[in-house]
């Protein structure tokens, strides 16, 4: 299981400085598949706790998955929330958001059962709320720190790039993506750089020793399995798909942490559908980018409507007027979802 997994690559990485086995190695055991290592170096650090005190019910990597989300969610919370002086999103939006992440089926089971996508994801929110805050080196330092846990988050930090271009945070938020990739990679690839290849290039893009457990009945599996050259017509997709979307962002980059967590859960589900290599579980992630996509698209609309009132009495006929004209206030602004 990935619990199994990540424990175990902890102990290597603390034993060897490397948290991965080479292929020729893995071949030789008795369930090699269990012998891959598919995340980035920096997920070893959940196995820091069982390496170090044994096997007790309190080093379980599941709940250190489960802190580590519930930092980020609270973190992206208090970034989010309506307080004094500061406008944000409301109750409703937040409470739909923290329900996405921890209650709905498919998050609350993979908590329960392996649970390393979730600080990822959760990371991301996090990068997303901070955007928001036009706080760029704390955007960078987030999904640089969800990029050294698993590839999942490195589209995700491309579409980042692109809202902090247009924000005019670009340098900073590459040199705070920067920090933790190079830390976690760095020392794994200077020690190990062909267990790097094997377990997360290799067997990632179903090039390991044994097939991919992964193998949900999406497009790209069923493709792959049911059509004459579907292995190539499957990539084609994938790669079509990639490009019309770098196309669209491109020339419609987006403009707010709301629009970008829209253009992620978009572009995650895409490639998830078209991947050779998938599973359901896989789709938490747009559930959880579009859950957190209610608090952000509120929030930008409580920024917009407290800027474009400020100084208006709230009993002026004039804001009546206003109202009419810009539409309605930001609770109703996600309405139509909720």
């Amino acid at each position: 299981s990935e619990v199994e997994v990540v424990e175990e690559s902890g102990a290597r990485l603390l034993d060897t400085g490397s948290p991965y086995l080479h292929a020729d190695v893995i071949t030789t055991l008795q369930n090699p598949v269990h012998g891959y290592n598919p995340y980035q170096p920096g997920m070893a650090v959940f196995g820091f706790p069982a390496a170090l005190f044994g096997q007790h019910w309190w080093t379980d990597a599941r709940i250190y998955f489960l802190l580590a989300a519930a930092a980020c969610a609270y973190g992206a919370f208090r970034l989010l929330r309506t307080r004094p002086g500061v406008l944000g999103a409301g109750k409703g939006p937040l409470l739909r958001a923290f329900q996405a992440m921890f209650v709905f089926p498919v998050c609350a089971l993979t908590f329960a059962t392996g649970g390393d996508d979730m600080p990822v994801v959760a990371l991301l929110v996090l990068a997303l709320a901070f955007a928001h805050r036009e706080r760029s080196l704390a955007a960078g330092l987030a999904v640089g720190a969800a990029a050294a846990l698993k590839l999942f988050a490195w589209p995700v930090a491309v579409v980042m790039a692109f809202l902090m271009w247009r924000q005019g945070g670009l340098r900073r938020f590459a040199a705070g993506f920067a920090v933790p990739v190079v830390a976690t990679m760095a020392p794994v690839l200077a020690v190990d750089a062909r267990g790097f290849f094997d377990n997360v290039i290799a067997f990632g893009f179903g090039h390991g020793v044994v097939e991919s457990p992964a193998q949900s009945p999406f497009i790209g599996y069923l493709v792959v399995n049911y059509l004459p050259a579907g292995d190539l017509i499957a990539k084609g997709l994938l790669g079509l798909a990639a490009v019309v979307i770098a196309w669209l962002l491109w020339t419609r980059p987006p403009s707010t942490a709301a629009a970008a967590a829209m253009w992620c859960a978009a572009g995650l589900t895409t490639a998830f559908l078209l991947m050779p290599a998938s599973r359901f579980g896989y789709m938490l992630y747009p559930v959880v980018l579009l859950g957190w996509w209610l608090p952000l698209r509120d929030a930008v609309a409580g920024a917009a409507h407290g800027t474009l009132f400020a100084g208006v009495d709230v009993g002026d006929e004039a804001v009546d007027e206003l109202e009419h004209e810009t539409g309605p206030g930001p609770s109703m602004a996600v309405e139509w979802w909720r």
